[in-house]
Formats: structure tokens, C-alpha cells, sequence
């Protein structure tokens, strides 16, 4: 493995040589630059795993060079050393993109754990973002967008899906995009080529979800003229995707738990059974723990099926990724032009809390590319609940700009006490005793707040006023 390169900037060519021979002989290979001028070059023009530098410089201090290295998007680890009293200046540099610091005096030693730190670190980020970016491009092409960590972890889990024959449950509300991640399971496993069959549960009687799921013989019911294979045999060897679990009864359950665990259906009418091998994805809008406390959905079925279980976050929770599930809608949409929203609608989209989720904004574009002209979708464009949403934002931060106008209008606190005593001076004609005595406090209280106020004319009144007393060495009573 090669050697960690090492960028030292210092202009003191003393520390330079030390810490150039230190870290030579603690394995690194060392290059130096005499200024941050000098090393922004070299950071330029060859690679390195690490930056060394001090944070005074003759040419400017180590703060203006980590600037520098960032807006060029060089993105190693930068070690700043730092001397007594430049504490506040390195806490300032960390938050612009300093990676640590090492106080002086140091051991070289400790230098070298500290760089060899930072590099595994760093390496291990870009590990991951590389493998987040794999994913993203994965999983962009199957239809599900978005870069919000929740999508990510949500991406990591369909992976290690993917990886097993696991049942799976899909949980999240009604248009997060449930079928899609069923679909990228089975195409990120070993059934890929294999058929992958989807149904929805909800809205068929018990009769008409067994028929269509274990198939059934003819004259099994009223029109039953032929025999009819089920849903399970189409994707034997496959994937059957069950949406909507949550709708079906309890006693379609107890059927539907017994193929899963006998891996053998029996058409609907037939004394027979079939054997298949299907891996079964279940899907449910509705919290199925409280179903099972309820006494609607059967405990042993939800267990059966929630070997994996992947939760989709509803699109109010990760808001920053609409602009770019607009821009996918949108470029699906296109025919001979691209699509365009103005700032105005863009907006309007991102201040929307969308609750039919990924589905409505979907819906909400089809609509306004229907309603655009020369391609330019416009805020009206829009659905008018989505418009109606923008214009009453649009209100509110307007009464909030107000508001906080009046209130940059109203005296502070500061002001008001500088007011108040001043009044009071004025009635006393201006002696300090009758004006401690009406606020209740001491001449000397009085005396410090005639000159944090700067009282213009105040000192000479109460000098003349004060009935020729002498000042008091009294303490002051606030």
C-alpha cells in the first residue's frame, strides 16, 4: 500500500524540516510549502491524503488556506496547529472546514496518530458516499427518488432485501411508492427473471381474493366455467407483491398464513393441492400493531411477514427532495420540450405538505404541464389548494415581516429606563438626592446611570441642585 502523502505549511523553515523528518520516519511521505499561497498550488496540482499547516502565517493565517482549499473542493483532512491564544481563530477555522487541530508544544508521534485518524475517517466517508451515489443511481432508474437520509437508509435496507428470500413488509402511507420498492426488491435478488405479480387487497369480499390468489375450478362458484390458475402459481418462482393488507378479514388471514407456511395452494373448490415457491412481499397503509390489538389482524400472519420490514417516510418528512422528484415527474412528462417552472411554483411546491405524498405531486405536475403554456409551468398552473397554500405563506410571513417591524419600532428596554430617569431628573431639578429618594435608590446608583445614559445637561443641574452636599461613599443599592 502506498504511503499517505502529507502537505506541511509552515513558514518557519525550522518546524518545517522537524515535522518533515517526523512524519518521514512515522511512514508518510512529506511535501512543504513555505506559505498557504504556495500550498494551495501544490493541493492543486498533486494528491494528498492530509494537511498539516499552521494557523499563523506571514502570508495571511491557516483559516484564509482552509477557505481556499474548500471553495476549490479539495476535501482532505486539514490539521491546523494552533498556538496559546489562537484558540477562538481554530474553532472559528473548524467550522469553515478545518478538519482538527493539535496544540502546542506536541509530540510528532501524536501528530502522526492524529493524521492517520483523520485519513481512515475520511476514507471511510468516501466509501459511503460512493456507495449512497451507487444506490441513488440504482434506484433512480426503478423510479424511486430522493436523496434524504431516510430515503437512504431506505435504499440500504431494499438492498440487503434484495440479498435474501426473506418475506418482506412495506409499511408507509398511500403513495409513498410501496409497489416500487416491492419491485426493486425483486429485481435486486436472485427471482429477478422471474415473474414479479402485484394485487391489491382492498375492495374484494373473501370469495373473490382467494379465487384470485389460489385460482379455483370450474363451477366452484357462479361463473366459474373453466378451471383458473392463481395469482401464487403466475409467480411461482417469483415474486407476488399483496398490497393493502391491513383491508382484508381475519379469516382470509388464517388462509392466506397457511399457504405461507405450507408453501401449497388449493384452487378454490378442488379436494388438491399445488406446491410453489413464491417469496411473498406484503404492503399496508395502516399501523398493523394496533390492527392485531384490535383483534383485526392476526399476530402470527404479521410476524410471518415482517421478517424485513421497510418503513417509506411520507414526502411532508423529507421535503427537500420534491425539487427532485419534480424534475423526474417533469422530464417523464416532456414530449418535444422540456418542461420549465418558474421560481413562483417551484415555491409553491416546496412550502406544500403534499399528504397524498409522492402520488399527488405526481398528479399535481401531470395537471400543470396540461396547463401550461409554451411549457412554462406558472403558479396557476398548480392545483388551487397548492396555490391556496402559497398565498396563505405568503400572508403570513408578510404578518411577520409587520410584526417585526412594529416591534423594531417599539424603544428597548435600555431606552425606556434612560426616558423614565430622565423625567424624573428634570421634576427634581435635577438633584440627584429627591431623584434617588422618588426611585428608591442610592446618589451613586443615580450617578453611574447619568453617565451610562449620557444625560446632557443632568451633571451640571445636579451639581447646583444638590444642596451643596458632598458626594457620600455609599454603596450602590442596585
Amino acid at each position: 500500500m502506498p504511503k499517505p502523502q502529507i502537505l506541511i505549511v509552515d513558514d518557519e523553515k525550522a518546524i518545517r524540516l522537524a515535522l518533515e523528518t517526523g512524519l518521514t520516519l512515522e511512514g508518510f511521505g512529506v511535501f512543504c510549502a513555505r506559505s498557504g499561497r504556495e500550498a494551495a498550488l501544490a493541493a492543486q496540482s498533486q494528491k494528498f491524503d492530509a494537511v498539516v499547516s499552521d494557523i499563523f502565517m506571514s502570508d495571511g493565517d491557516g483559516l484564509s488556506f482552509v477557505r481556499e482549499l474548500r471553495s476549490n473542493n479539495i476535501h482532505i483532512p486539514i490539521i491546523l496547529i494552533t498556538a496559546q491564544g489562537s484558540l477562538e481563530l481554530t474553532v472559528q477555522a473548524i467550522a469553515e472546514g478545518a478538519t482538527d487541530f493539535i496544540a502546542k508544544p506536541f509530540e510528532v508521534g501524536a501528530l502522526a496518530e492524529l493524521i492517520r485518524r483523520c485519513i481512515a475517517t475520511r476514507r471511510e466517508a468516501e466509501s459511503a458516499e460512493a456507495e449512497t451515489e451507487a444506490l441513488l443511481e440504482d434506484f433512480s432508474r426503478s423510479g424511486l427518488i430522493g436523496r434524504d437520509p431516510a430515503m437512504i437508509a431506505v435504499y440500504k435496507l431494499i438492498a440487503h432485501a434484495g440479498r435474501s428470500d426473506a418475506a418482506v413488509l412495506i409499511t408507509g402511507e398511500s403513495g409513498t411508492g410501496k409497489e416500487l420498492v416491492a419491485q426493486a426488491v425483486h429485481s435486486l435478488g436472485s427471482r429477478a427473471d422471474r415473474p414479479f405479480v402485484a394485487v391489491n387487497c382492498s375492495g374484494l369480499t373473501d370469495t373473490l381474493l382467494e379465487a384470485e390468489l389460489f385460482g379455483h375450478v370450474k363451477g366452484a362458484f357462479t361463473g366459474a366455467a373453466n378451471d383458473r390458475a392463481g395469482l401464487f402459481e403466475a409467480a411461482d418462482g417469483g415474486t407476488l407483491f399483496l398490497d393493502e393488507l391491513a383491508s382484508t378479514s381475519v379469516a382470509f388471514q388464517a388462509s392466506l398464513l397457511r399457504a405461507l407456511q405450507s408453501g401449497e395452494v388449493r384452487r378454490v373448490g378442488s379436494t388438491h393441492t399445488r406446491r410453489v415457491n413464491v417469496r411473498i412481499i406484503g404492503a399496508s397503509n395502516a399501523p398493523l400493531r394496533e390492527l392485531i390489538s384490535a383483534g383485526k389482524f392476526r399476530a402470527d400472519l404479521f410476524y410471518r411477514l415482517s421478517v424485513l420490514t421497510i418503513d417509506l417516510p411520507p414526502l411532508r418528512e423529507r421535503l427537500g427532495d420534491i425539487e427532485l422528484l419534480s424534475q423526474h415527474f417533469l422530464r417523464r412528462l416532456a414530449n418535444e420540450r422540456s418542461y420549465h417552472l418558474t421560481q413562483e411554483a417551484a415555491e409553491a411546491l416546496r412550502n406544500y405538505c403534499f399528504p397524498g405524498n409522492v402520488r399527488e405531486l405526481e398528479n399535481a405536475l401531470i395537471r400543470a404541464t396540461a396547463l401550461a403554456v409554451d411549457h412554462v409551468i406558472t403558479l396557476n398552473c398548480l392545483p388551487p389548494h397548492i396555490v391556496q397554500n402559497a398565498q396563505q405563506t405568503q400572508e403570513q410571513i408578510g404578518a411577520y415581516d409587520s410584526a417585526r417591524d412594529i416591534v423594531a419600532d417599539r424603544p428597548t428596554m435600555n431606552e425606556l429606563q434612560r426616558r423614565y430617569l430622565q423625567l424624573i431628573l428634570t421634576e427634581a431639578g435635577g438633584n440627584r438626592r429627591r431623584t434617588a429618594s422618588v426611585l428608591n435608590l442610592n446618589r451613586r446608583t443615580i450617578q453611574r446611570l447619568i453617565a451610562k445614559y449620557q444625560l446632557a445637561g443632568l451633571t451640571e443641574l445636579e451639581t447646583e441642585n444638590d444642596d451643596g452636599e458632598e458626594i457620600e461613599e455609599e454603596d450602590a443599592g442596585v
